[in-house]
């Protein structure tokens, strides 16, 4: 067993785990640990806790010390360096005329190294620029290719609800979302309706899949030959899963709306009958 803890680096980024010695960290608490990128500053998200080594599946790195106050105060002046860089930078990105945008920059916690984000369609050719970028800031260069979701996390934005983008307020990993859960769902699948400022589907539609899969085993879906009250036999044309309403069609193309309840109902009715029949036959042929 290993005592492991959750870190986090960015406001709402991905929680990574951490070996740790130290017994007394608590969530909040600021370490520094050393990463694929270099020497970092995380905060403690979720507390310490005891895992098999066979639930981990990777070798995981040790916390190397709480942050000390001059920690902070490199991390706070590596901030104040991305930040009078990040404007240079897109010069000289300019001036090499490259197709790419800038996301955003940071140093490591000892400022040997500058990283720099950036998203594009395709390969970006940029040897010569990581020259022109080393000899004007005298330090290493990384430049890391994002994805367009991770993109809209770093800058941030409104959704179409007019909030805050989930995946910069509270969404720390992303979801898996797909074409069939919006039309499960009944949306637009107009690209203006459903894609969000990165251009992919909303994060937001896997929010409700699981009420609407659950709704769909008790509502009747469209295409389905249903029993209502006035008719034997009717076709349901829509449904509205959300307040569970059921429009059906006669063969006469007589339009009627029904609460997906009283279907139910009538199929339950339905089925104890059939039930009740078959048991009947049994008897007699026993007999």
């Amino acid at each position: 067993m290993k005592k492991v803890v959750g870190i986090g680096f960015k406001e709402v980024g991905k929680i990574y785990l951490f070996e740790t010695k130290i017994t007394t960290l608590k969530v909040d608490d600021l370490v520094v640990v050393e990463t694929v990128r270099g020497l970092e500053i995380g905060k403690v998200i979720k507390p310490i806790e005891e895992m098999d080594e066979t639930k981990i599946g990777h070798e995981l790195k040790e916390i190397i010390r709480l942050a000390t106050k001059r920690d902070l105060l490199n991390y706070e002046e590596n901030e104040d360096r991305a930040r009078s860089s990040i404007d240079r930078i897109k010069e000289i990105v300019e001036e090499h005329h490259l197709v790419m945008k800038l996301v955003g920059c940071e140093y490591t916690l000892d400022g040997t190294k500058l990283l720099i984000y950036y998203t594009a369609d395709g390969r970006v050719d940029f040897r010569e620029l990581v020259k022109d970028l080393a000899s004007e800031f005298h330090v290493r260069i990384e430049l890391r290719q994002i994805g367009p979701r991770e993109g809209a996390k770093a800058i941030g934005g409104l959704g179409l609800c007019g909030r805050t983008i989930c995946c910069k307020n509270h969404l720390r990993e992303f979801d898996f979302v797909t074409m069939k859960m919006a039309k499960d769902q009944g949306m637009s699948l107009s690209s203006s309706k459903i894609t969000g400022l990165c251009g992919k589907l909303m994060c937001c539609i896997e929010y409700e899949e699981c009420v609407y899969s659950e709704k769909k085993e008790r509502v009747p879906g469209v295409g389905d030959i249903v029993k209502t009250p006035t008719c034997a036999s009717c076709k349901v044309t829509a449904v509205n899963y959300l307040t569970e309403r059921v429009t059906t069609t006669t063969s006469d193309d007589v339009i009627e709306v029904w609460d997906a309840a009283v279907l139910e109902c009538l199929k339950k009715a339905k089925q104890k009958h059939d039930e009740n029949d078959n048991s009947d036959e049994v008897n007699e042929n026993d007999n």
